[in-house]
Formats: C-alpha cells, structure tokens, sequence
C-alpha cells in the first residue's frame, strides 16, 4: 500500500517542562503528594529529560489534575475528534482528495473511551460518506498506529481500488492522574496531546513511498510494566522502570526477525517513548541515530500512538528512503507489544 499524505496536529496551548512545574508548584496537588514526589517531579521537570515543550488540549490546563471523572470524559469526547479532524483535514488536502472521496476511515486512540468511536465524530465533522467504513482501535497503547495502518493494508486487499485514511490521535491529558507512584509522577512529566493522519492507496501516489512488511510482538507476561488501570474512575498509567529495556529487548526481536532476503534498512524511525527509552534502543541497535525522534520528544514530548509517525513526518523533511533502502518504522507500549513495519520506494516496472 502506497502513502498518499501524512499531516500532524497539536493543540494551541505549548509549555516548557519549567511552565508545567510552575503550574504544579501553584496547585493544590502539592499537598497531596509525599515530599519525595514533589522532589521527583521537580528534578524531571527541571532536568534534562530530552523534553523541552508538550502541548495540552484541556482548558484550562492548570486544572488538569483536579478534573473530575466526567470533566476528563468530556475534554477527551470534544477535543479527540476536533484534534484528529485537523489533522486529516491537512492530509485530505496534501493528498487532493475531498473527504467524500474517502471509501475508510480507521482511528486508534487509548486516552479515552466513546461509543460510537472518535471515527463517527470525525465522519460527521469532515462529512466522509454514509456508506464509508468506520472502525476504531482502542486498547493499544502507545504502540497502536502501526497496528493501524496493518488494518489499512486489510482493507485494501479486500477493496483493492479503495482510498483509505488512517488517524492516530490521544488526549493524554485527559487521562492524566497523580499520586506517590514513581511510574504515575514520570508519566505526568512525559506525556502530551498530539494527532496524525495518513491517506493510502494501493497505487502511487505523491510521496513515492509503500508501506510493507508488517510484524509484530506480544509478551503478556510483562503487561502490567506498562498499561493503564482504572482508579477512582479515572485512567492511571502503569508505568516500570523496566520499560526502556522491555523496549530494546522487543524491538531487536523484531528487527532481528525480518526476512534476510529483505532490502536493507537504511534508517530506523522510532516511537519516543521517552530519553532513556531512545538511549535504549540506540544501544540495541548500533549504527542507527534516532535523531527524528529526539527532536519529536523534544517539541512534543510523548504523545503516545501518533508520535511515531511525527518521527516519520520529521525524518521525511530532510530526505526519504531509496530503491532497495528501507526505512523500518517500530512502535510499542502497552501489552507489552512492539509492531513494525517497513517503508521504501517500490522499484518502477519496465
């Protein structure tokens, strides 16, 4: 299957990590919390953690950790579909196809809950057709787009003339939760609002570029290292200090799984989970720089599912794979999983 478009979204509101510890620091989060939490949250938020910015979507921003249930409930049914809409609005555009035009429409997202799925609402604001398939992917975690885009490549096989859109959008802070728990205090340090869309067909089409390859990895034996639970009726993030390694185990299985007739792979294009989860795998994987994906943790922090197609977009901005070079696209997160993919420039037939 081909990309046709790839556009990113963010909200308007952007903090340094030292605006988001101003906004702690005048909250009245500091008297629930032990001083050693205060002290983790300052030396995050203060140090050198590979973030310089995140974007948030809840309004205001500085109530984020004093919403109710139901107020983290609404910030996410009104603010994934406008935020997914944008960027598939963008992609839609580059592409030159209007949204009537679209046969699918395919959303991942794990920050939040609605039924029917961020894809009706996004349907009804884009106007895609009645008859145009909708299906939403939900409990995949930060790993969930490029299982997303295999749900693409399903539905061309089985509609090969079809044109397909695929949005990967989180509202993390409207699944933000604090207390004493280390793993709750750094996911509140890492995490931000993000969205990404990706247009495909199985022709050609602008950026030259076919998706292939697809893989996979499940170890249900680590997944409470890395889910979210329910708590006082809200999403609480699970999160181990294992992680980083966890990753860099299961994203060299995968990579030392693909095929050896393969074409090369010329660059890696990584989920950035977090500084030391890019140390990792950069130490899993000699000879590759995770470059794109620094700069994605760097203005954007993590946005779960979308950011590594941020990666991609910002890998794509400076040059893209050659005949024969690959480039391999790998996510994970909850499960634990990990999923990959391939992405080059398919050779022209004589």
């Amino acid at each position: 299957m081909y990309l046709h478009a790839l556009a990113t979204a963010t909200p308007p509101t952007v903090l340094t990590q030292a605006q988001c510890h101003e906004l702690l620091a005048a909250s009245d989060v500091r008297t629930r919390l032990n001083r050693r939490s205060l002290l983790t949250l300052q030396a995050v938020l203060r140090g050198d953690s590979g973030i310089a910015t995140r974007h948030f979507a809840s309004t205001p921003v500085e109530r984020v950790f004093d919403f109710t249930p139901d107020e983290l409930n609404e910030t996410f049914r009104r603010e994934a579909p406008s935020l997914g809409g944008r960027a598939l609005t963008d992609a839609l555009a580059k592409a030159g196809i209007r949204a009537d035009e679209l046969d699918a429409l395919i959303v991942c997202t794990c920050t939040g809950y609605l039924c029917p799925g961020v894809s009706s609402y996004i349907a009804e604001q884009l106007g895609l057709r009645a008859n145009a398939f909708l299906q939403d992917l939900v409990g995949l975690g930060c790993g969930a787009a490029i299982p997303a885009l295999r749900a693409v490549e399903a539905v061309l096989a089985a509609q090969p003339t079809a044109t397909v859109a695929c949005v990967a959008v989180e509202i993390c802070s409207a699944a933000f939760y604090l207390d004493d728990d280390s793993g709750v205090l750094i996911s509140a340090c890492l995490f931000s609002d993000g969205a990404a869309a990706t247009i495909w067909k199985n022709t050609p089409g602008p950026t030259g570029l076919r998706a292939h390859g697809f893989n996979t990895l499940h170890v249900p034996a680590e997944r409470d290292k890395l889910r979210f639970e329910m708590r006082d009726g809200k999403l609480r993030n699970r999160l181990d200090s294992t992680v980083p390694s966890l990753a860099a185990v299961a994203v060299s299985h995968l990579f030392n799984s693909e095929p050896a007739q393969s074409s090369p792979v010329r660059r890696i294009i990584a989920h950035p989970g977090g500084r030391d989860v890019l140390d990792a795998l950069e130490a899993a994987l000699p000879g590759y720089s995770l470059d794109a994906s620094r700069r994605v943790l760097r203005d954007h922090g993590n946005m779960s599912s979308p950011s590594v197609l941020f990666a991609l977009e910002e890998a794509l901005r400076k040059n893209r794979p050659e005949i024969d070079n690959d480039w391999w696209l790998v996510s994970f997160g909850a499960g634990f999983s990990a999923h990959s993919c391939r992405l080059g420039v398919a050779r022209k037939k004589a």
